[in-house]
């Protein structure tokens, strides 16, 4: 996701570098104990295993299809439960009120696009990955009782 965004800058889409974002949301909020870019990245980075074991733990054996529809669906997921929740909570807590979809930035749409992309490409490159290290996910409970 990272580098897709800022490859996004290269064709006139933001860059959004939630690594720094999410420092200066640290910092606004602990003005006496200042962070630095590692901690962004790292909160991040944290954020993206997460996600990964959300997909691997609930969606993995519920979503159909092959890897690459998976990936996609998934992408739109995260990017609809950023757009919606997670970015305005992360930036009211920062002391600023981006709005629902971005809708109080610069470009709305624009920084729509460019978090629509950035998670696709997530969720594809996951999918991808996962396929390849045979990682079935977690069986579903009715299907656990119905094998045993």
């Amino acid at each position: 996701m990272t580098m897709i965004s800022f490859f996004q800058g290269g064709i006139g889409l933001p860059v959004v570098d939630l690594g720094h974002i999410l420092k200066e949301s640290f910092n606004t909020v602990h003005v006496d104990t200042p962070y630095d870019l590692l901690w962004g990245n790292t909160a991040y980075y944290v954020g993206g295993v997460l996600i990964a074991l959300i997909w691997v733990t609930f969606l993995h054996n519920r979503i159909p299809g092959p890897w690459y529809v998976k990936g996609l669906v998934y992408g739109v997921i995260i990017s609809l439960v950023s757009a919606i929740f997670l970015s305005p909570v992360v930036s009211l807590a920062a002391g600023e009120w981006i709005g629902f979809f971005y809708m109080e930035t610069w470009n709305p749409g624009l920084i729509l696009l460019a978090g629509l992309i950035m998670h696709v490409g997530y969720g594809l490159v996951l999918l991808l990955c996962l396929k390849y290290a045979g990682v079935q996910g977690v069986e579903p409970p009715d299907e656990r009782r119905k094998s045993k």
